[in-house]
């Protein structure tokens, strides 16, 4: 589907499932050259616990040289949360599952707009929780790279991925070079994600061996939410690639996803729907 600007894909429960005036509603982002039938999979999860499912992919040139060749991600994040309110869902409990630093960042952006205090038109939305997949990441050239080498793949040719490469480099050697000045105006994200004022439960799902995040950036980011007094759950998968935890381990991401749900959302429904998610 498309609001002329947005594409994104939305499902709906099974009527047997849900409970029209209290849906949850889950919001994917996705990772930078993800396609919608990859996110798919993961809407099944949350499909049969009788939720919403709202899938979103940031278009990759937004991810990597943002504010150059497309609308920025607080523009995105704009249309996004306004959609909520187009579809007549925004007074429904909500939780965020963003994948990679793709999904984190366009993530970050939502989060400074629910608690921007001249935005109070986004302060009747609900959020209960976020898990984030192999996110966030710090800075991390190597990982960029693979990521963006990835995401181009073999249908473009030599000379404009290695354009695109070198000036991806260029972009963050400058972001590294001038963020000790900077950060006095703007945060990255990953230490904007350290702080941000947002107090609902969060999921980091992540593994050792995945080359592109480093789990030392995921742990130390789960380290200074704790410090707030932030309820967060973790799961170390070890051995599986970046986002690919769920492909690896089904049952234990799935069950892992929809217990944190569960916990999430249970303070916000009705004793009759809390029943029926217990079961």
């Amino acid at each position: 589907m498309s609001d002329s600007e947005l594409e994104y894909t939305i499902v709906f429960p099974d009527p047997s499932d849900s409970d029209l005036k209290e849906d949850p509603v889950i919001i994917l982002l996705g990772w930078a050259g993800c396609q919608d039938k990859h996110l798919a999979k993961y809407s099944y999860i949350y499909k049969n616990q009788g939720c919403v499912v709202l899938r979103y992919i940031s278009p990759w040139r937004q991810i990597f040289f943002p504010g150059i060749f497309s609308k920025n991600l607080r523009y995105t994040a704009r249309k996004l949360l306004d959609l909520l309110f187009d579809i007549g869902i925004e007074e429904h409990p909500i939780l965020f599952h963003v994948f990679s630093n793709a999904g984190s960042m366009l993530y970050h952006h939502i989060v400074a707009l629910l608690f921007d205090q001249t935005e109070t038109y986004f302060a009747k939305l609900n959020v209960v929780g976020t898990i984030f997949d192999s996110a966030p990441g710090n800075r991390n050239l190597q990982g960029g790279v693979r990521a963006l080498n990835a995401v181009l793949g073999s249908s473009v040719n030599s000379f404009v991925k290695c354009f695109a490469i070198s000036a991806f480099i260029l972009i963050v050697f400058f972001r590294v070079l001038l963020y000790p000045v900077v950060q006095f105006i703007s945060l990255s994200h990953y230490d904007a994600l350290k702080v941000e004022p947002s107090r609902w439960p969060q999921l980091f799902l992540y593994s050792k061996a995945d080359k592109v995040i480093s789990y030392k950036d995921v742990e130390g980011l789960i380290k200074t939410r704790k410090l707030l007094n932030i309820e967060v759950q973790s799961m170390d998968f070890n051995t599986s690639q970046h986002v690919s935890h769920f492909k690896e381990f089904p049952d234990k991401y799935s069950s892992k996803c929809i217990s944190f749900f569960k916990k999430c959302i249970q303070p916000h429904l009705t004793n009759s729907l809390r029943k029926n998610l217990m079961q």
